[in-house]
């Protein structure tokens, strides 16, 4: 599958990955925030689509700020709780830069794919030239813009590039609608380039994912 980008909406958010997931998602759709943090996507989601939104948030915090923004967050793992919802429960379910500090991604992906027509993923890409000149250079664990913790202290446990995830989406036997890659100022790599570029200069990834029909992960 070829990459593509998708149209974001125009407003101020602190993450331009957020603005690409919402501009993958259709006006007034059912949505699930996994892993939605102080709820940033959420509110940017009700302000510019209209949807019906929900998130899942592990950390007590983030519950406390969605709810006192006036989001309908409740608290949960993604690692365990996904699977007490209903099949195709939602129209997409999300997942925003936190797949690689889940557990066990296949099987998040695999519930994700399940009570969701579809599924948007965001992640780092640790197959940045960055992260492999402080390897390969340095023979440190890279800290870049993206990865801003040091080794000791990341919640990152499960070190994913752009291939890993192509590779992983295969094998789950999902299709790729819409993909892009970017780097941190936002800029994003030329649409038709093949996956090793984005593997070499993406710093991070959006996908858009739907399983295949007839499947349920």
């Amino acid at each position: 599958m070829t990459p593509t980008n998708g149209e974001a909406p125009q407003t101020a958010v602190t993450r331009i990955d957020l603005l690409l997931v919402a501009g993958m998602v259709e006006t007034g759709a059912r949505v699930l925030d996994v892993g939605c943090g102080d709820g940033e996507l959420l509110r940017l989601l009700a302000e510019t689509k209209r949807v019906d939104a929900r998130g899942v948030e592990i950390s007590q915090k983030g519950v406390n700020d969605c709810v006192a923004k006036g989001l309908s967050v409740v608290q949960g793992d993604a690692d365990v709780d996904l699977a007490d919802y209903p099949d195709d429960g939602f129209d997409y379910v999300i997942l925003s830069q936190t797949l690689q500090a889940t557990r066990n991604p296949r099987k998040v992906l695999e519930q994700m794919l399940r009570i969701g027509k579809r599924a948007i993923v965001s992640f780092p890409n640790f197959g940045h030239w960055r992260v492999r000149w402080q390897l390969g250079v340095r023979g440190r664990m890279p800290i870049t813009e993206n990865l801003s913790y040091a080794w000791y202290e990341t919640p990152n446990i499960h070190f994913c590039t752009i291939r890993d995830f192509v590779n992983l989406v295969e094998m789950m036997d999902a299709r790729i609608l819409r993909a892009t890659a970017m780097n941190s100022s936002g800029a994003q790599i030329r649409v038709n380039a093949p996956w090793w570029a984005w593997n070499l200069f993406g710093e991070q990834a959006v996908f858009l994912l739907e399983r295949q029909e007839g499947r349920k992960a």
